[in-house]
């Protein structure tokens, strides 16, 4: 019989100690003859990404010694890390952000020079030339004046050649592909003040390297003003492919010319997402066939398409799975990372049989042998917003298998902001969601407008409106769920990180609608973002807000630090403080301007962490803390927390 006990109180198996413990992160796939390589993001490390490679016999090798992390810094994201060619390992080491080569059984050595300052050449993105002897790839230099060059790049994969620059004078490359014979390069390409979801562009061109690499008669073949493209992928026989949202939702399509695309499998879903990384795989041709498959999600449910070279086959069969990503062809057999809705992601080979796929799992991040009781599920809703709109979300109930809340009591709701802004929640299994849905939270994980997964237009919803669209519909979402008789309206909660943490911050500055917050290393000036980030957005506020400077007083009417008095609810920060993309001050400034308001806050700073946490003892710190502070914003004691959190002006929660 569970045990009655408030919401927020309940004892719960995810502890932040389990949050870690043998913790791993998916991070990427790649197959090829059998032998299938992935990488892990592993915290008990230092968050460094290891790769492993499983061979036919199911036998798994970590392959990085110690001081090695695939991590590369290009855009600050990264992705794209690593990539294999004939069992041959090439990777971007984090420390210097050189390029090694691994062969099996030996250790890695760096292909490209050491920079003239550290980790001033970076590099992403790669793929190696049909005889094995060069490696195309994108090169972001820090070594001239003014913004860093983003260019493509070849040399020898022997360390023997200076790189020689392919493809300059663009703000951004990505995905340089060739085709099956070498003869041909397709990349893609944009400028500012675009972000790779606005208006980018493929481009093809010859290329040879008989008299040292090079290329000719490059154009642009798809793509342009008012439309987004990515992944290139070529066939066995030499047809190149593309993703494209010229009909509103992103959907594979054939290139037949300059501006000439076909559709080739046209769903009433999204076929990938923002490219905020390098290395995204959504779709693949198997060999030698050519014919098409790809992996989508719909109303929480993955699906496997496969269209015969001929058009003639048409079939799609659901997955036991809410997401499929990073997929690669091996011949017939098709390796993924699945993400389950029930336990964490795994890498997955698929074989399409006489009765549909079969699925194989090669490889489970971990086995949390949690109850099925004790996990949440994904419920999607569409509720009403502003000025009738519509916007969407994941709702997760408290539940737990030995505990239920007091008759008469609601729970209190957590409504998530997602990142990016241009991003979207998910409803795989997140253990960060069933951590505070198995201690008696709600939680709402909101795809306001802007979220990614809706098509073009819902995506365009937050242009200009950003710190308005997205805090209606995430104020909308708690109201709605309110309304439903399905949580407590006197305890709401909003936390997000990053752009999400700009959503927080904006909620409670702007709305009496949220009574506690939790800022994860968010954007509290929208100046500061504009004039002091990075180069990768360091124009993704012209379609966002407005064109600075032109359009500044919008900025600093928008930014939270200029209205903190409007601040009344408590609200806990959390920062890095190495990030680049979210600059500490930013979490600094809004602190010391609570403290100077005596609105009740905390602030947790971590050394060494960027944007986003890596490191064991951080996450654990951070669960422990943000647990601790709602206990005492609310006045419930929270099970098994450490060292209570320090609340400055705790004595304004009486």
């Amino acid at each position: 019989m569970p045990n009655v006990a408030p919401y927020g109180t309940w004892d719960s198996p995810i502890t932040p100690d389990r949050m870690v413990e043998g913790a791993a992160r998916l991070d990427g796939v790649a197959a090829e003859n059998g032998v299938v390589w992935w990488s892990e993001s592993r915290p008990s490390e230092g968050g460094r990404i290891q790769i492993a490679r499983r061979d036919p016999d199911g036998s798994v090798t970590d392959l990085l010694p110690d001081g090695f992390n695939a991590r590369t810094r290009v855009h600050e994201y990264g992705g794209g890390a690593w990539w294999v060619d004939r069992g041959v390992v090439f990777f971007a080491n984090w420390d210097d952000q050189r390029l090694y080569r691994l062969d099996p059984g030996a250790e890695p050595y760096a292909i490209t020079d050491e920079p003239p300052e550290p980790a001033a050449w970076r590099y992403a993105d790669g793929v190696v030339t049909p005889d094995g002897a060069w490696l195309v790839c994108v090169r972001e230099d820090h070594t001239l004046a003014g913004e860093p060059h983003n260019e493509i790049v070849a040399f020898r994969t022997d360390d023997s050649s200076e790189p020689v620059v392919l493809v300059s004078g663009r703000d951004f490359v990505a995905a340089p592909r060739l085709s099956p014979d070498g003869r041909q390069l397709a990349w893609i390409a944009w400028d500012h003040p675009n972000m790779p979801w606005d208006d980018t562009e493929l481009w093809l061109a010859g290329f040879e390297v008989d008299s040292g690499p090079r290329i000719d008669s490059a154009r642009r073949v798809a793509g342009g003003r008012g439309k987004s493209v990515m992944q290139p992928v070529w066939s066995p026989e030499g047809t190149l492919h593309v993703i494209s949202d010229r009909s509103d939702l992103w959907n594979v399509h054939r290139v037949d010319g300059v501006d000439a695309v076909a559709p080739l499998l046209d769903v009433n879903a999204e076929i990938g997402g923002p490219a905020w990384l390098f290395g995204f795989a959504d779709y693949g041709l198997t060999a030698p066939e050519g014919d098409l498959v790809a992996v989508w999600s719909a109303d929480g449910v993955a699906n496997l398409s496969h269209v015969s070279l001929d058009g003639a086959v048409h079939t799609t069969w659901p997955l036991p799975y809410a997401d499929l990503a990073f997929v690669s062809i091996d011949g017939r057999r098709i390796v993924a990372a699945g993400y389950p809705t029930d336990r964490e992601p795994e890498v997955v080979a698929i074989e399409i049989g006489a009765d549909g796929p079969e699925i194989e799992v090669l490889r489970r991040a971990r086995d949390l042998e949690l109850d099925p009781a004790e996990i949440a599920r994904a419920e999607a809703i569409t509720f009403p917003s502003v000025e009738g709109r519509e916007a969407h979300a994941y709702f997760y109930r408290p539940t737990n298998a030995n505990a239920v809340g007091p008759e008469g009591e609601l729970p209190p709701l957590i409504v998530m902001s997602h990142g990016g802004p241009t991003s979207a929640a998910r409803s795989f299994f997140q253990l960060a969601i069933q951590f505070w849905t198995s201690r008696g939270f709600a939680v709402a994980d909101v795809n306001y407008g802007g979220s990614t997964g809706y098509g073009r237009a819902y995506r365009r919803r937050l242009n200009g409106t950003w710190g308005i669209v997205d805090v209606e519909d995430c104020c909308a979402a708690a109201t709605y769920l309110a309304d439903q008789g399905l949580v407590d309206p006197e305890r709401l909660i909003i936390r997000g990180g990053s752009a999400g943490g700009f959503t927080t911050l904006a909620a409670l500055a702007f709305t009496d609608r949220f009574h506690a917050g939790a800022n994860h290393f968010g954007v509290s000036d929208m100046e500061t973002l504009a004039t002091m980030t990075h180069k990768f957005e360091s124009r993704y506020l012209d379609s966002l807000v407005g064109r600075y400077p032109e359009e500044r007083a919008t900025y600093e009417a928008r930014s939270p630090i200029n209205h903190v008095d409007g601040f009344s609810s408590p609200l806990i920060t959390f920062q890095g403080l190495e990030d680049a993309v979210v600059l500490p001050e930013q979490s600094e400034r809004i602190v010391a301007a609570l403290d100077a308001a005596e609105v009740p806050h905390a602030y947790l700073a971590f050394e060494g962490e960027q944007h986003g946490f890596r490191m064991a003892d951080t996450i654990k710190a951070v669960h422990n803390a943000e647990l601790s502070f709602y206990g005492q914003v609310f006045g419930f004691e929270p099970a098994g927390v450490g060292e209570p959190v320090s609340v400055v002006h705790a004595d304004a929660l009486d």
